[in-house]
């Protein structure tokens, strides 16, 4: 399959280093990479991640996932955010040099927490050259403390981005993040995915239904990113 991925490892600091895997754009290709951080509870081998990897390249994108450092060193639970946000920068000058498309469109993202990481880390770097953000499952705060918001930075980003979030999604449903989002220069774009939890998964078993759900999220995030790309151009 052209889209198996290759690793690559990054070098952190300190003489630490974590695994990045790259999942090669099928054709035709939209000339663009996507940085994906995974969620706190799962790496990047996860089947969510690597589902959603292999499904974007496939359409186009070239996909780069890595393994925060706790992660890859095994740990449960993770760094505290300036740990996370240098992996994830390490990760991103890393994937400049290595993967060609990354130079001329690179976007950034992730799973609930490696989004949140990645909005961080652009907020704080305004001429870090990305040219959009994608945001699957934003943690807007933790399950049951809405008081808890995580999303002072955010008009600090000033770039596109694109939240996908689950229509009963118990970190912030679609009505909390309406209004954040509205808010923000660029406005962002939020796809909703209906009756989907944190990690677009619908509560009836219906595979074909689900799997339907997944290639709309798929489709939808291919499609922003090229309009993102064509009104920077």
């Amino acid at each position: 399959m052209k889209n198996n991925p290759s690793e690559l490892k990054v070098s952190i600091e300190a003489g630490a280093a974590t695994t990045a895997l790259v999942y090669p754009a099928g054709d035709p290709s939209i000339h663009s990479t996507l940085v994906l951080g995974h969620g706190a509870g799962a790496g990047q081998h996860s089947a969510f991640m690597v589902a959603v990897s292999r499904a974007l390249a496939a359409l186009g994108v070239d996909v780069v996932t890595f393994n925060f450092l706790y992660t890859e060193q095994k740990r449960r639970i993770p760094d505290r955010a300036p740990v996370l946000e240098a992996c994830y920068r390490s990760v991103i000058d890393s994937i400049r040099r290595e993967v060609d498309s990354a130079r001329t469109s690179l976007f950034i993202g992730g799973k609930s927490m490696g989004g949140r990481i990645a909005t961080q880390v652009a907020a704080a770097d305004r001429d870090l050259p990305i040219a959009g953000l994608v945001l699957l499952g934003y943690p807007l705060h933790p399950p049951g403390r809405p008081d808890q918001r995580r999303d002072k930075h955010l008009p600090s980003i000033r770039r596109p981005m694109l939240f996908v979030q689950g229509g009963r999604d118990s970190f912030g449903t679609p009505a909390e993040l309406a209004p954040v989002l509205a808010s923000l220069d660029p406005k962002a774009t939020l796809h909703v995915v209906d009756g989907g939890d944190h990690s677009f998964k619908l509560s009836r078993n219906d595979p074909a239904k689900q799997a339907a759900v997944f290639g709309d999220v798929e489709r939808a995030i291919v499609a922003w990113m090229n309009g993102a790309v064509s009104k920077a151009g």
